[in-house]
């Protein structure tokens, strides 16, 4: 998930200060939970140094050789710097790793008028995932798939329990609301049609954070969201903002 620093605290998007974290969605106020509740989850793993691998981002598994991700995680990475787990409920050991063999970011990421827009990407993989209780591809939402305001949603992955705070090694997971559209851009400004806010609005205590970016959120066990950006985890005022998965059926589809 990317941070951003607002002007006067609201209304306006200015610079992103966070560097990026892309990997298990920041799970605040949630609770562990095992990979087999979230089969098609995977973990994200990238080397600055070319040699180890450590989780970074989170993904949701397509098919058998592919991956969707936040292109804000890959986007000016060679594919070689990453590598995906699958079928494993810890962030950096067991279950299958498979190497990266192309990415595809989408071709207009940070177009469309916010520097975080069109936030999806999707990892092609070296050998095909077997599929087990563990690891199987996840169900998209369809170009036509509704979420109402205000539904049970849920998010997973290995990210950050608290803002600033570390990365968990466990599996955690957390039950966070959509949030109307134009009350979410009311708190951000910007907010375009292919995002989706959820959260605990105005309490807060329950978000994605960092190292989450990139992984999924769920309405009733369909992938709606793709985890992008936020101010703060848990934050009352500001949801967490998500990739609509429903705006790019079409794109995921042709490139998986």
């Amino acid at each position: 998930m990317i941070f951003i620093q607002l002007d006067n605290g609201k209304n306006a998007f200015a610079s992103i200060i966070g560097f990026l974290l892309c990997g298990s969605i920041r799970i605040v106020g949630g609770s562990t939970v095992n990979i087999s509740s979230y089969p098609s989850l995977a973990a994200l793993l990238f080397t600055p140094d070319w040699i180890n691998f450590r989780h970074n981002c989170g993904g949701i598994i397509l098919n058998n050789r592919a991956i969707l991700t936040a292109a804000h995680c890959t986007v000016g990475s060679p594919p070689g710097r990453w590598r995906v787990r699958v079928g494993s409920s810890l962030a950096n050991s067991g279950g299958v790793v498979h190497n990266t063999a192309a990415i595809i970011n989408h071709p207009n990421y940070g177009q469309g008028g916010h520097p975080i827009n069109n936030d999806i990407a999707v990892l092609r993989l070296s050998t095909n995932i077997a599929f087990n209780n563990n690891a199987r591809a996840g169900s998209i939402a369809g170009s036509n798939y509704i979420v109402p305001d205000n539904s049970v949603v849920w998010t997973a992955g290995w990210g950050h329990t608290s803002s600033g705070g570390s990365p968990s090694e466990q599996l955690r997971h957390v039950q966070v609301w959509t949030v109307n559209q134009s009350v979410c851009n009311a708190r951000y400004g910007g907010i375009t049609d292919s995002m989706l806010c959820a959260g605990w609005l105005d309490v807060g205590g329950r978000d994605s954070c960092q190292n989450d970016s990139g992984g999924p959120l769920y309405h009733n066990g369909v992938v709606v969201g793709v985890v992008s950006f936020g101010y703060g985890c848990g934050d009352p005022t500001f949801p967490g903002v998500y990739a609509r998965v429903s705006r790019f059926t079409s794109w995921i589809q042709s490139n998986a």
